[in-house]
């Protein structure tokens, strides 16, 4: 079950019925039992006859008083690309130690006004040289600390600020539209399966200028892992999501350019587009 967040209410989708309902995004995500709420919901509710219109034209980020953090390094591709980056700073020995480390790498990503919904704009930092989307499974999580759904984040990186020097991460991370979510939360209370996969695509002038893809059984810390972490000693009173680390790393020739179209697609989750600014 997929459920969007719009301008005119929450938009739920069933085996490919939707039905609208007028509730706060915060009180409806932020409930352990969400997906029998959500069925719940359903079953007293009229069908919404054009559901593609809300979602073209009202479609809003999956969030409003949620945080969105971001994990590093938790694949080996990762690993070896920020390795590669920063070896001229002296920071390679940061990400080989962080990799295998009990602790992981979070850090903190944005608030809503820094988040883009799909069909939005991200930006490109204008003091770096060097700017590549990084595709990722991102957990929907409640204020309790589980795990209630997937989506899709866009985790826009500066590595040409993160490979001059480990400690400017923040920088290279933090910055107006750093971030596209969306554009559901797939509601499950089953873990996804190992080999769903994580696909993107650049497009630039109609022409295709990268395309990859990973599946997510080469995440090398497990979920709950994460969110044990990053609830340690903070609080989310709201919930929060996670996005969960990129395995794809693109080439050091790569470099997005304003108007450049990013298609993320996630198996049952649907497909994030972004645009350049």
């Amino acid at each position: 079950m997929k459920i969007y967040n719009t301008s005119k209410g929450i938009l739920i989708e069933s085996e490919q019925s939707f039905f609208l309902i007028n509730e706060t995004w915060d009180d409806f995500i932020n409930d352990d039992d969400v997906l029998d709420k959500a069925k719940k919901v359903i079953s007293k509710s009229p069908k919404v006859v054009n559901p593609q219109f809300l979602i073209e034209n009202h479609l809003l980020v999956p969030m409003h008083n949620q945080e969105l953090w971001a994990s590093g390094v938790t694949y080996y591709n990762s690993k070896l690309g920020r390795q590669e980056e920063s070896k001229n700073a002296g920071g390679g020995d940061y990400y080989e130690k962080v990799y295998y480390a009990e602790r992981p790498e979070l850090f903190f990503k944005a608030t809503l006004n820094r988040v883009v919904p799909s069909g939005g704009k991200v930006n490109i930092r204008k003091d770096s040289t060097w700017n590549v989307p990084e595709p990722e499974l991102t957990l929907a999580i409640t204020s309790s600390g589980k795990i209630v759904g997937y989506t899709i984040g866009n985790d826009m990186s500066s590595r040409s600020i993160e490979g001059e020097n480990p400690l400017y991460l923040p920088q290279a991370k933090t910055y107006d539209a750093c971030a596209g979510l969306g554009p559901s939360v797939y509601l499950t209370d089953a873990p996804l399966p190992t080999d769903t996969k994580i696909s993107i695509t650049v497009i630039r002038k109609g022409m295709i200028v990268f395309e990859d893809s990973v599946e997510i059984d080469k995440i090398k810390r497990e979920f709950k892992e994460l969110v044990k972490f990053l609830y340690q000693e903070c609080s989310f009173p709201h919930g929060c999501y996670l996005m969960t680390g990129t395995g794809i790393v693109p080439p050091a020739s790569f470099t997005l350019q304003s108007n450049d179209q990013i298609q993320i697609s996630i198996d049952q989750i649907g497909t994030l587009i972004n645009y350049v600014n």
